[in-house]
């Protein structure tokens, strides 16, 4: 998940750049929107989705349960249904110590 958060937060943020933000596909998003009925964008009346920042922190979720700790669908609904609050403060704690991760190689780049 490559994390790039704007410097200011909007209200709403379109598929293209969510999909930037986790570095996934766009197809991929619809996707995990079908399976999972917590993901909810609004819609212009034109059909194009706008993500708010509780469907954005649901989408991190999901990308966790299936790419990091490689559950299929099915195991990660059944995760999301049971343990939603320890997986969500687990996955909180990862993102974060991939960003100090992150900024310390930064650091070691800078100083050689």
């Amino acid at each position: 998940m490559r994390e790039t958060e704007p410097e200011r937060q909007k209200l709403y943020y379109t598929i293209g750049e969510v999909s930037e933000m986790l570095d996934v596909n766009q197809s991929l998003l619809r996707y995990w929107e079908s399976e999972f009925k917590t993901i909810k964008p609004k819609r212009s009346p034109k059909g194009t989705r706008y993500y708010s920042q509780k469907d954005i922190k649901e989408i991190k979720l999901i990308h966790y349960l299936l790419k990091e700790r490689k559950l299929k669908i099915e195991g990660a609904k059944q995760v999301l249904k049971n343990k939603r609050e320890s997986v969500a403060r687990t996955q909180q704690v990862v993102e974060r110590l991939q960003a100090i991760r992150d900024e310390l190689a930064e650091i070691i780049d800078d100083m050689e």
